[in-house]
């Protein structure tokens, strides 16, 4: 069976083709470059990336190519990256990068190639009835990101270390020699990488400086941008030591009147919430396995341990969910994923 590798670069998706390859598939590894610009010390880091991709799939012995998606990602994820920034929202482009460039885009381009599937080296599982399932290392389970796939895209897609803990994933890069073996993962937004993000997003958004107030107006510092903030922040307020001397976290983004919103504490109730709406809803196999209200479990942020539920999906589009236990910085923006035991069922986006 041809299949076609997704390869970043990482020792996640080395091993994937690694052992694709020893299953006697016919591999091709190919590298997506989705981001043409150098770092703040001058050095591309994809060309950093391409050059392990190609020293991988020699040692692996397979072909290997490049492809650009950098105007596919420009259009259908970074413009609306930005555009929900201004929106006072904290994006998750990651999400959409899965969506619209590496499961559509990229998925295109393996069918170019006469291939019969695609794999990446995500940490999930799926089955024959193209469910998305979590993968087994509880610890490096993507299947949060990967939420507003289809059923017909992960049908189309293997994920060979999906199986696997990430212990074991160095282990066999190791064992194979793999020159990527012990090469950290990489961290921070897909695109941007470790580079510091204040100062990326203000080459792309006008930052406007405004006030940080308590709920009941009283200013007690200065912002940079609401841009920059997030909800649940405690670092980077540049007020510590204020009020009644416990730390400060933001609440809430006052855009009308351009405020940051903070409160002393992290145990105050205005930080959580039992209750979110979300919209941009999605399915992967189109609707719930059940009718609403149901009993579910769901995530708000990654990594976070899955939280019960009931779930309404109401005829405006909205789903509704009501949290067992208050939830802390339910943030608008981000996603919330929901889930039936290992079964991730799709999700929304927060309002």
């Amino acid at each position: 069976m041809r299949i076609v590798v997704g390869m970043s670069g990482g020792v996640d998706s080395s091993v994937a083709a690694l052992l694709l390859k020893q299953q006697g598939h016919e591999v091709i590894g190919v590298f997506m470059n989705n981001w043409d610009e150098q770092d703040e010390n001058g050095v591309c880091t994809a060309e950093s990336d391409w050059q392990d991709v190609q020293r991988v799939c020699e040692d692996i012995g397979i072909p290997y190519y490049s492809v650009n998606f950098a105007k596919e990602y420009w259009d259908n994820v970074f413009t609306l990256f930005l555009n929900e920034y201004k929106a006072g929202r904290t994006p998750n482009p990651d999400v959409l990068c899965n969506r619209e460039i590496k499961f559509k885009a990229f998925l295109d381009y393996a069918r170019s190639l006469m291939a019969v599937k695609m794999a990446t080296g995500h940490f999930v599982r799926t089955n024959e009835q193209g469910d998305l399932l979590k993968g087994v290392d509880p610890n490096k389970d993507q299947s949060y990101f990967l939420y507003m796939l289809k059923a017909e895209q992960l049908l189309q897609s293997v994920f060979p270390v999906g199986g696997m803990t990430k212990a074991e994933v160095r282990a066999l890069a190791r064992e194979a020699q793999l020159p990527v073996s012990d090469k950290k993962d990489s961290t921070g937004v897909c695109f941007i990488g470790e580079r510091r993000f204040k100062q990326f997003l203000a080459q792309y958004l006008p930052a406007q400086p405004g006030d940080i107030v308590l709920p009941d107006g009283t200013k007690v510092g200065r912002h940079d941008g609401l841009m920059y903030y997030t909800l649940g922040q405690r670092r980077g307020l540049g007020i510590g030591g204020g009020g009644d001397g416990r730390r400060y976290f933001v609440i809430d983004k006052d855009l009308e009147h351009n405020r940051l919103i903070v409160v002393q504490g992290e145990d105050d109730s205005r930080l959580y919430r039992n209750e979110c709406e979300c919209e941009q809803v999605t399915f992967i196999r189109e609707e719930l396995p059940q009718e609403t209200p149901c009993r579910l479990t769901a995530k708000v942020r990654y990594r976070q341990p899955d939280q019960a539920c009931t779930a309404t999906l109401g005829k405006d589009g909205l789903l509704r969910l009501h949290f067992d236990e208050p939830q802390r910085a339910v943030t608008p923006g981000q996603s919330a994923v929901l889930y039936d035991g290992d079964v991730c069922l799709g999700g929304g986006i927060i309002r």
